[in-house]
């Protein structure tokens, strides 16, 4: 069974890939293929919630190429900003997918905030999307709290200013392994792959 990832994002097509099933327990084989091999771009991200970004985009896909498709959207919520960026994450900073611009713009607004104030968590919003509409959605969260500067030279976008509570370390000073057994992404994920093993 062909499954589309619904992403633009390389880095996360290729996070979302090594954490799906190759199978499900019935022996269906699942085979993954990016969106862009069915040339598509996905609509604009009109949600007012991630959920609502992550089914709008795997609905899309699936709808389009008549096949399974899986999304997700990414929040980081500060609580010192009221949970935001949100749902405004990857165009914090002005620019959509500027890890750079969102990190400034991010360090900025807390610059005169004391560290047990930046506290924060990543959310994500899995989903699976059938071609007749049909949404199964899973969630997966991580806190921790934002750094006053960049540590570790890994991963991408927030990844080197939000430290992990659990092991107080940044998500860009972790392997992609140790990233991928704790994230928030890993943790919606997880969730989607014991329903695809069932299903």
């Amino acid at each position: 069974m062909q499954i589309v990832l619904a992403s633009e994002n390389p880095h996360k097509l290729q996070e979302i890939q090594t954490m799906l099933p190759a199978s499900s327990a019935g022996g269906t084989p699942f085979m993954y293929a990016s969106m862009r091999s069915f040339l598509l771009t996905l609509p604009p991200e009109t949600g007012t919630t991630l959920a609502e970004n992550a089914q709008l985009k795997a609905r899309y896909v699936a709808r389009k190429t008549g096949l399974w498709a899986i999304s997700d959207d990414t929040g980081l919520e500060v609580d010192f900003l009221r949970g935001a960026p949100g749902v405004y994450t990857a165009r914090y900073g002005g620019e959509h997918g500027n890890a750079e611009l969102n990190n400034q713009k991010l360090l900025r607004e807390l610059q005169s905030v004391p560290m047990e104030k930046r506290t924060a968590r990543f959310r994500t919003v899995a989903c699976l999307a059938l071609p007749d509409g049909t949404t199964h959605l899973f969630e997966g969260i991580v806190e921790g709290k934002i750094d006053t500067t960049y540590r570790g030279q890994n991963g991408f976008g927030y990844d080197p200013i939000f430290i992990v509570s659990e092991i107080e370390k940044t998500f860009a000073e972790m392997t992609a392994d140790e990233k991928n057994a704790i994230s928030h992404r890993a943790r919606a994920f997880e969730k989607l792959a014991q329903w695809l093993k069932g299903n």
